[in-house]
């Protein structure tokens, strides 16, 4: 079988196609063939080094593919059978409950060999089945990118039909976030910097577009959308250069959920605002295996589908990257294997 693997000191350069042998599964554990992957701006941070990786690891956390073999089962372990259509979890210990630490690790593609390989033998327990009716293609954005927009506004929201939410730009936690408002009945606010990408956006059920680099105080734009309320939920994805923005466009009493760093790691926060405001700022990495499982639910129920933007040949994983890096993309950006 054809891998990846990535050496140190860690860059896009230092991605190099291997091969290896397939390993049988032993008592609970499946053997799969991975037809995709996505990407992520997690996977991103690890193969250019800025999450720490062991020599030689198997990038990527998002996998979706075939179950070809199961070992014996084990009590309380998940239970597929060959063909079975599975993905990845994000977290492969945090089965349910709350968030903790010795749950939040064991992460596939840095703490542990991921899914830039054609074929991985796993614990059961690390995967569920994917949507009825999805390509693999389609499976392989849901774990990291989907679950983090429906634990943000479905769990830790939590959303109501009737209420307003913001989302920045147009990667695969936005759009993602911008289907499950809809679905719920919420009116959506969409931020981004192309005029092009916002048209599409409204295509895709945006009620409200605003171009933040032709209105840098897009906040503005919000109050003036809800009448001066501000937004019920804000999904951040920016980081530092915009927080200040979100909490400026939140209603009193709103939930800010803090998703990504794209403009840093830190910066300084109106804690006047956010204080006299009353606004609940979350951060969120993700979901449990219970949230993915729910989340497919949501899916099927509502058939909501994936916006994948372009597809990468296994042995073009850098040149993947580097188009993820260049932010030209709308929607998810997938790996077939």
């Amino acid at each position: 079988m054809q891998l990846i693997r990535l050496r140190q000191p860690a860059s896009l350069d230092q991605l190099q196609l291997a091969t290896a042998e397939p390993r049988r599964p032993g008592a609970g554990e499946v053997l799969l063939r991975v037809h995709a992957s996505s990407l992520n701006y997690h996977d991103y941070c690890v193969v250019v080094g800025e999450i720490p990786a062991a020599d030689g690891r198997v990038p990527m956390s998002d996998g979706a593919g075939e179950v070809v073999e199961a070992g014996p089962p084990l009590e309380g372990s998940p239970v597929f059978r060959p063909g079975d259509a599975v993905m990845s979890t994000f977290f492969t210990r945090w089965r349910d409950g709350p968030v903790a630490k010795e749950v939040a690790r064991q992460v596939p593609g840095d703490d542990i060999d991921g899914f830039a390989s054609e074929f991985v033998t796993v614990p059961a327990s690390w995967l569920t089945l994917q949507p009825r009716g999805y390509s693999h293609a389609e499976a392989a954005t849901l774990p990291c990118a989907a679950l983090t927009a429906w634990r943000a506004l479905v769990v830790d929201g939590p959303l109501n039909a009737g209420e307003t939410v913001v989302v920045q730009g147009t990667g695969g936690v936005s759009i993602f976030a911008l289907q499950f408002a809809k679905a719920a009945g919420a009116t959506v606010i969409a931020t981004s910097s192309s005029d092009e990408k916002l048209e599409r956006l409204r295509a895709l059920g945006a009620d409200h577009v605003i171009n933040y680099r032709t209105q840098p105080q897009w906040a503005k734009g919000v109050s003036e959308v809800t009448g001066g309320v501000g937004a019920d939920h804000i999904v951040e994805v920016g980081g530092a250069l915009t927080l200040t923005q979100s909490l400026r466009a939140c209603r009193i009493g709103g939930h800010i959920s803090m998703i990504g760093v794209l403009s840093g790691r830190e910066g300084p926060v109106s804690t006047a605002l956010l204080m006299t405001k009353n606004i609940r700022l979350q951060g969120v990495t993700v979901g449990s295996h219970r949230h993915q499982r729910e989340m497919v639910r949501a899916i099927e129920a509502n058939g909501i589908r994936p916006v994948i933007d372009s597809h990468f040949p296994l042995a073009r994983i850098a040149q993947a990257f580097r188009f993820q890096k260049a932010g030209r993309h709308f929607g998810k950006i997938v790996l077939d294997l």
